[in-house]
Order: C-alpha cells, then structure tokens, then sequence
C-alpha cells in the first residue's frame, strides 16, 4: 500500500500533496468556522480548474456570454436562477473574466488599438458625464458613491466592456460568420417559445405575469407574448430590429445556405414581433428600412422599400384594411393621435418638464422611488415610471446628460454608417455593417419611447454589434479569402450535384 501511495505521488508529482492539505484545511474550516468556511475551500479547485478552462478556451467563455445575456431574463422570471444575486452579476463575471484573459495572455496579439476609433470617443463622452454624476445632489440627500456606482455600472460601464470585447474577440471571418448564427439561432428560440405561448401554452410562472401585469399585457382581450424577455415591448423592439439586420445580411449574401437561413430567420422574427403587439416596433423596423435607403446605394433596394413603406403607412392610417385582426387594429392604434396611452406619456413628459427645469444635471444616476422623502420637490420625479430610456436619462442625468447621450449615440451610429458607406469594398461586408447599423438605429428608435436599451439582451447585442462593424475593415482581407473558399465549396457542390442528377438521367 505505501509502495503504491509513493508511486502515485511520484508519477503526479505535488498535486496529491495539494489536495491532501485542502482536505485538512477544509476540515479545519468545518469544526472551527462553520458549514461556509468549509464550502469555500472545497471550492477552492474548481475556481482553479475554471481559471484553467477560461485560459485554455477563452471563445467557450466569450460563447457563454453570449448565451447567458440572451437567456438571463428567461430564466430569471422562471425561477431557475438563485434568488439574491443581480442579473448584471452574470454578463458582468464573464466580461471581467474576457477582458482580464486578454490582458494575462501575451501569447498572440488581442488587438486592443480596435477599440480607439469614434465609437469608443462616444463612450467616453458619455462615461466622463456619468462620472461627474457621483458629485450630484440635487435632492440635498449627500453623495452616496456606492448607489451612483450601482447605476453607473449598468448605463456606461457595460458600453466600455462591450466595445473592448468584440473589438477583441471577434477577429476573424469565422468568428464573425459564427456569431451571426449563433444570434440568429437564439433569435429563433425566442420565436420558438412565442409559439409555445400562443398555441400550446404557458407554464405557472408565465400565467402569473399575466395576472400581474393585467392591462398592460392582455389588451381587449389580446395577450401581448413576451417569449423570452421581459415584457413584451422590449421583445417587440428587439424583434424589429433583428429582422431589420437579418433580412439586410440576408439580401446581400454570397452563400446560399446562409442567405436562406437569415431571410427566413428574419421573417420568422418579424412574426414574433406582431405576436408582441408593441406598437413601437413597427416604428423600429421601417426605421431600419429607411436607414438602409441611404446606406444601400442602390436605387433596386430602396425602391421597393420606399413604396412597400409608403403602402403600409397608408393602409394604417387611412384604410380600415385588416381592422378585424386584432394585432393590425392594434399596430394602426400607434397612428391615433387620441390614443389614451400616448396622451398618459404626454401628461407625464410635460410634468417632468416643469420640475427638470431647476435639475440640469438630473435627480441623480443613483435616485430611485422611494429614496426621495415625501416633502422633497423632486419627489414625483423619482417616482414617476419613465416610459423610455431617454426620458430616463432625462430625469436622471437632466437636459446636460440626455443630450451628451443622445450627441455619444449618433457619433457612434454615424461612425458605423460612414464605414459602411466608404471603408468597406466587400458587398457581403457592406450588408452585414448596413444590417447592424439599421439594426442600431431601430433599437435606438424604440429606446426614445420605450425603455429597451439596457435591457437584457439588448445592450450586448445592439451596441456589441456596432463594434463589429468598426471591426469589418479590419478583417475585410481575411474575408476575401474566406468568401473565395466558401463559394469555391458551394460551386464544386453544385457541380457534383449536377453530375449526379446527369448521371442518373443516363
């Protein structure tokens, strides 16, 4: 027995050693510092072997990320996640966990000088106003740093952790053809439990929203579905713009399997965005058509998009065309100008007017309902729900912050569009940059009379996006390659394929 103990420790060297000492620690932790204690140190080796799988597969982490940012609020309103930790806890472990991969890892060239361009000015723009927050009191209840940092985190440091990862990670045609798909397929699995909603069912935790929500999300007798998100508008906006960037990537690509999958991707999401019964989405998507107007160049596209936005306007506003479907009554109600719902938004806005007009900075990134004591003026500012990002920033950061935000978002949308309209040679490129970018500006549309743009998953994928395409130059000679090969594999498929067919007709 000893001679095998001795061989063992010889052949494993000091890792028996190791785990021996652990065991004894753990131990030790258990009879004198509890149950905790002794969890921790048994921890202990699988943080190693995470930190070793991390370093050894950085692109299983990136992947996580990605999947866990889509799904985060699916599992979270079905329970499924512990309770008591935040959500931006998850996405932000894995970004730290990237970033910080990249930084240790000397072994090939990360590409960090990506991420300097006008995109990354914009979000500096926007982090120093969100910094010089911490310094507002203009509810007199003093500087508390932790609460600013809190909000801090989730509205300007998310946009740095963005644009350092994909301007890191995504560096390579496959990567890059990669990720789409992977987008392209969590989009699809939303569409998938849309269905699941409508016509097979919802399990308990979906049934009790319903009831919780009531009138928000079960109009004249119309159930508002949600899929995957957390409530319906941000679904709606999130599917518009999806469609919007899967229909363009498309359109314009090379390869025949790919162009089949996205356009039918597209479609299948548009779909799911009329199952939301979010007026702004429709907004949202000819948003996304006119940018492409512009950004496509081509008289062949931006014919048909103009009469088909033409046509459908006109329907909506003065016809009563498909008035007995109850999604089309309620996508035509977005044009009544007496709607209840949009004069709600409007009563409010002019109250937040008034009092905003002594708060140039805002009530405070960090102020939320019920921090504000009663017998303060900026009470029914903290109180009151804002009915999209903007006005959020508007309360919270004033007339100064909602403008630097609205001035740092379309810096860094028309430095997208300007790569598109004159860096990029590449067709298949000019489309994917001209998807993402319509796909920006449809968000960044639903963003100003919904709040959607920090919500989950919005953020990583919108603003992840735009990174990509300040990326596209970068890789545009690797993607000549990569294009050759592939078309060069689908046209040798097309040939066996047509000497099989001859073959058989012999």
């Amino acid at each position: 027995m000893t001679n095998t103990l001795k061989t063992y420790t010889h052949e494993h060297g000091g890792r028996v050693v190791l785990l021996f000492l652990l065991f004894l620690l753990a131990i030790y932790n258990f009879v004198t510092s509890g149950f905790n204690s002794f969890a921790i140190v048994c921890v202990l080796p699988l943080v190693v072997l995470l930190v070793y799988v991390a370093f050894k597969w950085p692109y299983l982490v990136f992947w996580s990320l990605i999947l866990f940012n889509y799904i985060l609020q699916f599992f979270n309103f079905n329970e499924w996640l512990p309770s008591g930790i935040p959500l931006s806890l998850y996405n932000e472990l894995f970004e730290i966990a990237l970033i910080a991969i990249a930084l240790i890892d000397f072994r090939k060239d990360h590409h960090w000088g990506r991420s300097i361009n006008l995109m990354g000015f914009a979000i500096l723009l926007w982090f120093l106003l969100c910094a010089l927050e911490v310094f507002n009191d203009t509810c007199s209840l003093g500087i508390n740093v932790g609460a600013w940092f809190t909000g801090f985190r989730l509205i300007a440091f998310q946009l740095v952790y963005f644009l350092l990862i994909f301007s890191i990670y995504i560096n390579s045609p496959e990567i890059l053809t990669k990720y789409l798909k992977v987008w392209a397929c969590l989009a699809l699995f939303s569409v998938y439990w849309t269905i699941k909603q409508k016509y097979i069912g919802m399990n308990p935790h979906e049934l009790a929203r319903i009831h919780a929500w009531g009138s928000t999300h079960f109009v004249n007798g119309i159930i508002r579905y949600w899929s995957t998100f957390s409530d319906a508008a941000n679904y709606g906006c999130n599917a518009a713009a999806t469609s919007v960037a899967f229909l363009l990537i498309g359109l314009t690509s090379k390869f025949r399997i790919d162009r089949i999958f996205f356009i039918v991707t597209s479609f299948a999401v548009l779909w799911g965005m009329f199952q939301s019964g979010t007026r702004t989405a429709m907004g949202c998507f000819f948003v996304g058509l006119i940018v492409y107007v512009f950004l496509s160049k081509s008289v062949k596209f931006a014919v048909p998009i103009i009469v088909f936005g033409i046509l459908s306007f006109f329907l909506l506003a003065f016809t009563n065309i498909g008035e007995g479907n109850n999604q089309i009554r309620r996508m035509r109600s977005a044009l009544n100008k007496n709607d209840a719902s949009a004069n709600v938004r409007d009563i409010n806005k002019a109250t937040m007017a008034k009092y905003l007009k002594d708060a140039p900075w805002g009530i405070g990134i960090a102020i939320r309902s019920g921090d504000v004591p009663a017998n303060n003026k900026y009470v029914i500012l903290s109180n009151i729900a804002p009915d999209s990002e903007y006005v959020y920033m508007w309360i919270h950061t004033g007339r100064i912050g909602v403008s630097v935000f609205a001035i740092s978002m379309f810096l860094m949308f028309a430095g997208g569009c300007w790569i598109v309209l004159f860096r990029l040679r590449n067709k298949t490129l000019i489309g994917i940059g001209a998807g993402i970018c319509c796909a920006f500006a449809a968000i960044q549309f639903g963003g100003y009379l919904n709040q959607v743009l920090f919500q989950y998953p919005n953020g990583l994928i919108f603003y992840g996006g735009l990174v990509i395409v300040y990326v596209l130059p970068y890789l545009e000679k690797d993607w000549e390659i990569y294009e050759q090969e592939r078309m060069a594999k689908q046209e040798e498929k097309k040939r066996l394929k047509l000497e099989k067919k001859l073959a058989s007709r012999a």
